[in-house]
């Protein structure tokens, strides 16, 4: 699966008109889903359709798109809700000091409009409202609060919002909903949805709960053949991903390095994407509770059976009471475990993947037990081939927001990756020019640009919607090799011309 897409621009500013002639686009072409297209996400301005390059080209998709944009349906009316809040955010009184309000006026403003929900994203069911009544308008903070409780109310330039679950932040907090706005446990997970309206209601009242974990690992599996003794550092099951969710804000999840995962489910005889385990940086101890073929693929650790080493990139045998764990190499970060017959997991959305921020699914704990999907035989000893990991050049392709001036500094000097996670690595270097804009979809392997100027590579579990400048985008081909750097290495950014 090679991931890309385009936008399609409606207008440059905030605006109720085109913003619902978007939302109409967008929910015609869900209705009617070209094959190969795996997402279409609406932004304030814009609407950002994403697609497998491998199963329909880009003229394909925009001769799908063609008679739609030609011949607009209307926007259906959204629902209307209103929403309980408690006015009590800390930055209540240093919002009241800027505008030059008292504190009750604050909170009449903030109440008195009718609010479109303009589209949902950066987490899952983070409704972005507005506009916001002129006189609440301030800037973001300078600094992000690193931590935001859930259901905060929140304010930021024309914008209002609310944050569904605790996530960094850097809106002004005003409030607290007393309703909780996502639920994976609920039918209905989201409350709101793009088009929808919404009038806050001041109230008295106790904070709603944090949504409950929705578990996907069966609790009692039909096939059970590896019993977990004790957990890696993160061990989760994931596939392709979710796919047409991202109007929603939920992460596409799915594995980083989808080379190796492929690698892994091929030598045990499965699909491309059968559910597997992601290993991150060390592996979990197994015990096998009946025979079961495996396969290892990828980085950062080598398997053991019973102590005794095996290749990497080879499917092999585990008899009952055989103990796999995994020696650590250094070179890399994720490897990929895959069982003859695929992993059984619940579904969520589509998919099998855990989404941690999502809080779909875990990671694995000691007692866990796993099972197959599918039991059937598979050959031990086969084996393949795997690229050594030399190179950290990475190419990059012109992004939503290009610049000759963004993409030389990228490509002036090397980067060390500071740090990284499953929702993107974040880089110190070179300093890049950048910004703050309408906030948009935010495409995978997009290189966007902090406050500071400084790049962050957005992967899998990246929030769908951003509002900073996105100069560049890695090459797809090269986003497996990303998924293998560890903090401290270095890579080297060049200009590509090849076609995505």
């Amino acid at each position: 699966m090679t991931l890309t897409g385009f936008y399609l621009s409606f207008s440059e500013q905030l605006d109720l008109e085109a913003n619902a002639r978007l939302l109409a686009l967008t929910k015609a072409l869900v209705s009617n889903l070209l094959p190969g297209v795996t997402d279409i996400v609406p932004g304030y301005v814009n609407v950002y359709l994403e697609y497998d390059a491998e199963r329909v080209s880009k003229a394909q998709v925009e001769r799908w798109v063609r008679p739609y944009l030609e011949e607009l349906p209307n926007l259906e009316p959204g629902k209307q809700l209103e929403i309980p809040v408690r006015y009590d955010g800390p930055d209540l009184p240093w919002v009241a000091e800027q505008t030059g309000l008292a504190l009750d006026e604050v909170i009449r403003l903030h109440t008195e409009p009718l609010y479109r929900v303009f589209a949902t994203g950066f987490t899952p069911g983070f409704p972005f409202l507005g506009p916001l009544p002129e006189r609440l308008r301030l800037p973001r903070r300078k600094n992000p609060r690193p931590r935001v409780p859930a259901h905060s109310v929140a304010i930021a330039g024309n914008q209002t919002g609310i944050y569904p679950l605790p996530s960094p932040g850097g809106w002004h907090l005003i409030g607290t909903a007393l309703a909780q706005v996502y639920n994976p446990q609920r039918e209905r997970v989201f409350l709101l949805e793009a088009g929808d309206w919404v009038r806050f209601v001041p109230a008295q009242g106790p904070t709603p709960a944090l949504p409950p974990e929705r578990s996907l690992l069966p609790p009692e599996p039909r096939y059970p053949v590896l019993r977990v003794e004790e957990p890696g550092l993160l061990d989760l099951v994931l596939d392709e991903g979710r796919r047409m969710a991202g109007r929603y804000g939920l992460a596409a999840s799915g594995v980083l390095d989808a080379r190796s995962a492929g690698v892994a489910n091929r030598l045990v005889g499965n699909p491309p994407h059968a559910p597997l385990l992601e290993l991150t940086l060390s592996g979990p101890v197994l015990s096998a509770l009946e025979p079961v073929v495996v396969a290892f693929a990828g980085y950062g650790m080598l398997p053991l059976v019973n102590h005794e080493p095996v290749m990497g990139a080879q499917s092999f045998a585990l008899q009952k009471g055989d103990l796999l764990r995994f020696r650590l190499t250094g070179e890399g970060a994720r490897g990929y475990l895959a069982l003859a017959g695929g992993l059984e997991n619940e579904r969520f959305w589509g998919s099998a993947s855990t989404d941690l921020k999502g809080l779909v699914g875990r990671a694995l704990r000691a007692g866990d037990v796993l099972g197959v999907a599918q039991p059937r035989e598979a050959r031990a000893g086969f084996g393949l081939a795997q690229p050594a990991l030399t190179s950290h050049r990475i190419r990059l392709l012109p992004g939503p927001q290009y610049s000759r001036e963004a993409m030389r500094a990228l490509c002036a000097a090397p980067y060390e990756l500071v740090s990284g996670d499953r929702m993107g690595l974040r880089l110190a270097g070179p300093e890049v020019p950048g910004g703050e804009l309408i906030s948009e979809a935010t495409p995978l392997g997009a290189v966007q640009i902090t406050p500071q100027g400084q790049p962050i590579v957005l992967l899998q579990d990246r929030g769908r919607l951003g509002g900073y400048a996105k100069p560049a985008l890695v090459h797809p081909a090269d986003l497996p090799r990303l998924a293998q750097m560890r903090p401290g290495q270095t890579l080297r950014f060049v200009m590509s011309h090849a076609p995505a």
